[in-house]
């Protein structure tokens, strides 16, 4: 298992893993900073409705056509391999998107092989916790959203390193903020899941198993921010670590 923490500066040939502290001032800010590849290949599924102002946002309509009733069970789709980039990468804005959605949410990095996992002893599955910023093209509904919107290229920021868990004493109460070029838009906290870490785990092992770097995200929370081309946006987790992306325009799009 992960000891301290796992990354992949540009130019190295592997991952390393060194001191939180070490990563921090590699990763630095703005023109100091160096750039990473994401600290982790495994696959990336993201989670719905799992922030408790995320589903009262839906209001009334959640009992509504096509949902019907609130999810009884996680609600989960992948953010494919190409849509995943690291720290301070360049993250291209199509040219029919003025602005893209910010899902800034906590990864939870697999450890080891999870299936079937009871909630009381979930946690021993995690290798530790990254910084994800689930991108989008906005879009008004959330069942089944096209995979237009979430999967162009670059769409899921990811690091810059993986925490081990044991430096993280309770990744269920993390205060997250989203700054848009250096100013706060978005303030949420882990405290807010529906399910917590372990439940979530737990009930996404029962019906399909998780391999070791695969990374689950714990869903976003209500009034995403926007950004758009030309922005830089900077996630930070507490006791986790800083994500930082500049939006471009994606070339060729005339955006």
């Amino acid at each position: 298992m992960l000891d301290e923490a796992l990354a992949h500066p540009q130019g190295a040939p592997l991952v390393i893993e060194a001191p939180v502290k070490h990563w921090e001032a590699l990763s630095g800010s703005g023109s100091h900073g160096q750039a990473f590849l994401p600290p982790t290949r495994g696959t990336v599924y993201g989670t719905l409705l799992n922030h408790r102002d995320a589903l009262a946002a839906l209001g009334d309509q959640v009992n509504s056509a096509p949902y019907k009733a609130p999810p009884r069970a996680p609600i989960l789709y992948i953010k494919p391999r190409n849509t995943v980039v690291g720290h301070r990468v360049p993250v291209g804005v199509p040219g029919d998107a003025p602005e893209l959605e910010i899902g800034a949410t906590l990864g939870i990095v697999i450890g080891r092989t999870a299936s079937n996992v009871a909630e009381d002893q979930a946690l021993d599955f995690v290798a530790g916790y990254t910084v994800v910023n689930d991108i989008s093209v906005p879009h008004a509904s959330v069942y089944r959203p096209s995979l237009r919107f979430k999967c162009h290229d670059g769409f899921c920021p990811i690091g810059p390193a993986i925490v081990a868990r044991r430096l993280v004493p309770n990744a269920d109460a993390l205060d997250i903020v989203v700054a848009i070029d250096g100013e706060t838009v978005q303030r949420s906290s882990t405290a807010g899941l529906i399910r917590p870490i372990a439940r979530l785990i737990a009930d996404v092992t029962e019906f399909m198993t998780l391999f070791p770097g695969d990374v689950l995200t714990v869903g976003v929370a209500s009034g995403a921010p926007r950004a758009r081309a030309g922005q830089t946006v900077t996630i930070t987790i507490q006791n986790v670590g800083r994500l930082e992306n500049t939006l471009v325009a994606r070339a060729g799009d005339g955006a």
